[in-house]
Order: C-alpha cells, then sequence, then structure tokens
C-alpha cells in the first residue's frame, strides 16, 4: 500500500486544495490531509475546526483521511508510515519556497519523497489567505471553497460583525 501525507494548515480548506487531493488518490492508496497545529499563527479557525471542515468536505473522496499533527513533518511522516509528501505548486513562487522544505525533509527522513502537483488552471489564483479576505468583507467564495467551508466562513465573520469587530 502506498501512503501519502498532504500536509498544510487549511485555513480554510480550498477547491485547490481539493483539486490537488483528487490528483493525489489516483497515484497513492491512502491519501491523509495532516492539518498542521502551528503554534507561531494565529489561524480563522482552531485545529479541530479545520479538522472537521476538511473530513465533511472529503468524506465521499475514498482513500482519503484527515488527521493532524504538531511538529516535523518528517517524523509524522514517519509515525504514519507514508512513502510521500504531497504538495501543491500554483507557480514560482511556491516553487522557491517548497523545494527548500522538501530538501529537508528528505535530510530528516530519507524514506520519504515529496511529489509535487501543478494546481489545475482554474484553482492556481486561489489561496487560504485571499479567501478569508474575501469572506471578512461579505465576497462571495462559493466558487474558491467546498460549501460547507463556505457557510463556516460566512457564520464565522458573520459572528465577528456582530460581536462589533
Amino acid at each position: 500500500m502506498k501512503r501519502a501525507v498532504y500536509p498544510g494548515s487549511f485555513d480554510p480548506l480550498t477547491n485547490g486544495h481539493l483539486d490537488i487531493v483528487q490528483k493525489a488518490v489516483r497515484l497513492f492508496d491512502e491519501v491523509t490531509v495532516a492539518v498542521l497545529h502551528n503554534p507561531e499563527k494565529q489561524p480563522l479557525f482552531s485545529v479541530a475546526e479545520r479538522v472537521a471542515l476538511a473530513a465533511e468536505a472529503l468524506a465521499d473522496v475514498p482513500g482519503v483521511r484527515v488527521d493532524s499533527f504538531t511538529g516535523l513533518l518528517a517524523d509524522y511522516a514517519r509515525r504514519v508510515q507514508a512513502d510521500a509528501v504531497v504538495r501543491g505548486i500554483r507557480g514560482t513562487q511556491d516553487v522557491a519556497s517548497e523545494l527548500p522544505m522538501a530538501q529537508m525533509n528528505a535530510r530528516l527522513n530519507p524514506e520519504v519523497t515529496t511529489v509535487f502537483f501543478a494546481t489545475d488552471v482554474h484553482s492556481a489564483d486561489i489561496s487560504s489567505t485571499l479567501v478569508r479576505q474575501i469572506a471578512k468583507f461579505g465576497g462571495d467564495v462559493s466558487g474558491l471553497v467546498p460549501p460547507n467551508v463556505a457557510a463556516a466562513l460566512a457564520k464565522r465573520f458573520a459572528a465577528a460583525t456582530e460581536g462589533g469587530h
């Protein structure tokens, strides 16, 4: 069985992320979407919320599971017996930032190979940061994220508006 880990903050999960998962499940028997807990960041959604949103959005995709982790990706990949780390590439900026991480992960865990997938042309401009900004100001994110994520974003920002923020 070939296993892959697709790590990220997924704050929030976007249609671009779903595109990468769909590509990965064609090559791997099991793909774990691994939500990173990064104590240096202040996410919009908690780790538990991000895991729940991803699990709901990916419930109908065979071979996918959702988990969370903290610490080094190389250690997590070893724990779940992953053969590969999956990463999405939207453009040259992603290559510049992803390549050194892939090389360091290979140094820390030589049994795991990083596999890069080019995003679909329709997803290349989607980032979680842009989605959060659009949703914060009441913009339509329905074509950028799964329906459950769009609803969660609307609810989160409606609550913030009602709270006077």
